[in-house]
């Protein structure tokens, strides 16, 4: 059995971890339908599905350093595939949203993954093979809602829990036969693993890279948060048309993944992290300047926002890759807890939005809340950076003082 997987392996399990998230949206109004339920109670379908990921990523990398990834990834598909097939069986909403909690056991492959690309690389090429996965990972939740749609349209929803269901199952098989175990240096009790995150809390590195890559995503989450608002507000734009302008930070996103894939490996993490920030940084600033020099569109609004999703795309690459190497013993506790991190960060600048944002100053306020956002994350680079530098010259002078 082979120890490291191919990389198109890898690459599936990511793109199956983020795909049942928004799959079936297009779905939910006839959900509502088929199951008289509200329409807040079907959303629960979504919100609950995210907070239960938070906490099984938190779990699963802990249990994964103890008894390895291989079995926890195979665990994880299992439970998704019944929690599948379960959604496609439901015969009333309360059946359908537990069933939706146990999918949501799919999002730790992800960081598992990642924990995996660790595991059988070094530190620089697990960069550069993140940039690759990310824009698996941006691409598939943008065409999931599309292939979600034409399935219900033509089979009903619930054929897009049997398709999801089927997927699970193909990619268990798949990871049972290519999946071999990359954790050489397994921990010696789930209780050590839990203690690892204390240990982690009190690394600096840690909480930098951790920062970096929480006020990232929440860029990037305050801008969904409250770009519908603004565009609304600002320019009265009708859904479609605002739906293709959201988009602009995706394809943004792989543009910027791509690059980290490409060059990751030659040039140092803290300078993709550092060049990544100065990006993101500048989509608020050019959107700012432009609103304040009275020329004022939706494009005007947009274009720079395509931005925050290049330089997310070059630094969440090298930042996952630098957490990760962090503590290489304790990957999967790391790689879950940042995961969670990541995605706290991100719902946290999007509760903010929305309590800040006003009808009347809503696209002044929402590029502020990002520049203030990705200015954090900048700082929290370059921070890393003076851990770098300051431990190059540490490593310089006891060659020095070496006999």
């Amino acid at each position: 059995m082979r120890s490291a997987p191919r990389f198109s392996t890898i690459t599936l399990l990511c793109a199956l971890s983020v795909v049942p998230l928004n799959v079936f949206v297009p779905s939910m109004a006839n959900i509502t339908q088929d199951f008289h339920a509200s329409y807040a109670v079907v959303s629960l379908s979504l919100a609950g599905y995210a907070i239960v990921a938070v906490a099984v990523e938190m779990i699963m990398g802990p249990l994964s350093d103890r008894f390895g990834r291989r079995p926890i990834i195979l665990a994880n598909l299992a439970v998704f595939t019944v929690g599948s097939i379960s959604c496609a069986l439901a015969s009333d909403i309360w059946t359908f949203l537990v069933a939706r909690m146990l999918q949501a056991a799919i999002m730790s492959c992800y960081p598992l993954a990642m924990a995996v690309i660790r595991d059988t690389v070094g530190k620089e090429r697990t960069a550069s093979r993140i940039g690759y996965t990310a824009m698996i990972w941006a691409i598939a939740p943008m065409l999931a809602p599309a292939f979600g749609g034409t399935v219900d349209q033509t089979l009903g929803w619930r054929a897009i829990f049997w398709c999801l269901s089927l997927a699970g199952a193909a990619m268990f098989t798949l990871c049972w036969s290519d999946l071999g175990e990359t954790n050489k240096a397994r921990a010696g009790s789930i209780a050590q693993q839990f203690r690892a995150y204390p240990a982690l809390f009190r690394v600096p590195r840690f909480w930098a890279y951790g920062l970096c890559m929480s006020f990232s995503v929440g860029a990037y989450y305050a801008f969904l948060a409250g770009a519908s608002l603004a565009a609304t507000s600002a320019f009265d734009l009708e859904p479609g048309v605002l739906g293709f302008f959201m988009g602009v930070t995706t394809l943004g996103y792989i543009c910027g993944s791509f690059l980290s894939g490409r060059y990751a490996g030659r040039v140092p993490l803290t300078i993709m992290m550092i060049v990544g920030r100065i990006v993101a940084c500048a989509c608020p600033i050019i959107g700012l300047a432009l609103f304040l020099a009275e020329f004022r569109n939706a494009i005007t609004l947009f274009g720079p926002c395509i931005l925050i999703g290049v330089g997310n795309g070059l630094t969440m690459p090298s930042a996952s890759a630098g957490m990760l190497s962090v503590r290489p013993d304790l990957s999967g506790s790391t790689a879950g807890l940042a995961g969670a991190m990541t995605i706290g960060g991100g719902a946290l600048l999007s509760f903010i939005t929305g309590v800040v944002l006003t009808q009347s100053y809503a696209t002044y306020e929402l590029l502020t809340i990002i520049l203030l956002s990705s200015l954090i994350s900048l700082l929290a680079a370059y921070y890393v950076r003076v851990l770098d530098i300051c431990e190059e010259r540490k490593g310089c002078a006891k060659k020095v003082a070496a006999p």
